[in-house]
């Protein structure tokens, strides 16, 4: 069971995180958070690893939507969106909403997660559209 909306695309990893954060912002979500796992392992551990980006992304709107179904929904929230090295090319993977929210158990946040999936497919194949090698998504 795949858990992510995903694409390997071919282009350098700072533009491709441009073009993400622009993705999701077209589709009505910010990016609250970002977390470099590159430097935090480096600093932490003192581990080397390819280049790994962590985007917390929220859109208000479906967020509060979701909060007022279900307050503890907040433990679940932002939705990740990620960016990282692997084997010469950068794969791009969001969240799969509908996988996330089934944990809750609540019908009522269905449509929330079909709306989010929705936007966030659409990220991925922009994406995946926006650089000329194109990229597997699945």
């Amino acid at each position: 069971m795949t858990y992510t909306i995903t694409t390997t695309i071919d282009a350098q990893f700072d533009d491709v995180v441009a073009e993400v954060t622009t993705a999701l912002e077209d589709e009505g979500f910010g990016v609250l958070s970002t977390i470099d796992l590159q430097t935090t392992l480096k600093e932490k551990l003192d581990v080397e690893i390819d280049q790994y980006q962590i985007l917390g992304a929220c859109n208000p709107a479906l967020a509060h939507q979701g909060l007022a179904e279900e307050p503890a929904l907040g433990a679940l929230l932002p939705c990740n969106v990620i960016v990282y090295e692997a084997d010469d090319a950068v794969v791009v993977s969001a969240v799969d909403p509908q996988r996330l929210l089934d944990v809750t158990d609540n019908p009522q946040l269905e449509a929330i997660a079909t709306d989010v999936y929705e936007r966030f497919e659409r990220v991925i194949t922009t994406i995946a559209e926006r650089f000329p090698s194109g990229g597997e998504s699945r």
